[in-house]
């Protein structure tokens, strides 16, 4: 462990001609809130937006201390891939970037701003795993060094600079850090950093991508069959193996499943109340404040803000999200009788706070009653059983599609 503090030490020194340490900032909202100390580390303020730069430099760094090459490669459609990008503008060497065909025009414009004239980036595959093995290919001909985003000791050594940083900033270890996980690259640069205090760890994984938590259960690395990909920074299948080495000692229970639609509304609270805009990997940690109100009371805690990468396009799927978790947004199938005065009747139905936000004909049938799709918003959970019990009573026939994951994604 000596070496590794070393090892960090001098990372951290390397990178401050770079990038200055990133914000550690206390956030008055949540602390009132959560009744306790929160710290947001605002890794979202870096030169990319994430933390990815600092384990992409440090292996960088280190591959031409070795003097083993002057030119890199890696596969990414995200945040490792604009770390690579800047590091290789930094240093003055080459690097290619193999990302998907499907990766959207936003994030490869900011790549290539980041990475300028240093970089080629190359498109191949529709998915990740086609992208990474031309990635490989290239290396393989090539002899490039090949940059992985998170299983590699040097990506954990540059990603613990993270933690050397809290420490300073704050004076002490925090009683409690709560980091995301996709990979394991963050997370186990943490862990290793502060195994000698007390600090305890949370490690937050998306509830469609929950890699880590099924490795533990098992007891061994498992692939999973399927990810959803909406926590795009940290929906990954399988937890990196040197990443495992260090995150198999972590106790199961405080490896946390965050549903996706609960981080929407995260997402979307930060936004709206601190100005903070976060992309879904990093709202995980700050999410999972929810499920720990009781533990953190009167707590010094830290939360990894991970990443800011945000594409606006999102948005609105961000708010429909959001809004159909907190319970003020709801969708019906609405048989309504094909009659003069019947649309009059049920728009009679609705309250002050309803509000709807779609209307839709689905089909009209021989038997004088169409099929509507509906979408209501309301102020608050409470006005849709009021809404509903009005609208039995008046004799219509719904049903409440909001949960109904098949006929949500077909008809919504």
């Amino acid at each position: 462990m000596t070496d590794f503090y070393k090892g960090v030490e001098e990372a951290t020194r390397y990178m401050r001609p770079l990038f200055a340490a990133t914000p550690l900032q206390r956030n008055a909202y949540l602390s009132d809130k959560y009744q306790a100390e929160i710290y947001l580390k605002r890794e979202d303020l870096s030169p990319v937006r994430s933390y990815k730069i600092r384990g992409a430099f440090n292996t960088m760094r280190k591959a031409m201390a070795r003097q083993s090459t002057q030119q890199f490669v890696c596969a990414s459609a995200g945040n490792h891939a604009q770390g690579v990008a800047y590091a290789c503008q930094h240093f003055g060497v080459k690097g290619r970037i193999y990302m998907p065909v499907t990766t959207p025009e936003q994030k490869i414009t900011k790549t290539r701003v980041f990475g300028g004239d240093a970089v080629e980036i190359a498109l191949a595959g529709d998915y990740f795993d086609e992208t990474l093995i031309a990635a490989q290919t290239y290396a393989a001909e090539t002899g490039a060094c090949i940059l992985p985003p998170y299983d590699h000791v040097d990506v954990i050594e540059g990603q613990a600079s993270v933690g050397l940083e809290i420490t300073d900033q704050l004076g002490h270890a925090p009683d409690m850090i709560i980091v995301p996980v996709g990979g394991g690259g963050l997370s186990s640069g943490l862990v290793s950093y502060f195994a000698n205090t007390d600090t305890h760890f949370k490690l937050a994984e998306p509830m469609g991508g929950r890699s880590l938590f099924r490795a533990l259960e098992a007891g061994a690395l498992v692939t999973l069959a399927q990810v959803d990909n909406f926590v795009d920074g940290a929906a990954v299948a399988r937890i990196g193996d040197a990443n495992f080495e260090i995150l198999k000692s972590v106790n199961i229970n405080d490896v946390m499943g965050i549903p996706e639609d609960r981080i929407c509304a995260t997402i979307s609270e930060l936004l709206n109340i601190e100005g903070i805009v976060l992309e879904p990997a990093g709202a995980l940690a700050i999410d999972a404040l929810k499920d720990l109100r009781d533990q953190i009371k009167g707590k010094t805690v830290v939360c990894i803000a991970s990443g800011g990468n945000f594409d606006f396009e999102r948005l609105p799927d961000i708010k429909e999200r959001a809004m159909r978790f907190e319970g003020l947004k709801k969708y019906f199938i609405l048989r309504m009788p094909q009659r003069p005065g019947a649309l009059k009747d049920f728009l009679n139905l609705l309250g002050p706070d309803d509000d709807i936000a779609r209307f839709e004909y689905l089909k009209k049938s021989a038997r004088n009653f169409g099929s509507i799709l509906l979408g209501v918003e309301s102020k608050t959970a409470d006005g849709f059983d009021a809404l509903t019990g009005r609208m039995q009573d008046a004799g219509f026939s719904f049903q409440d599609i909001t949960d109904d994951e098949i006929l949500a994604e077909f008809l919504i």
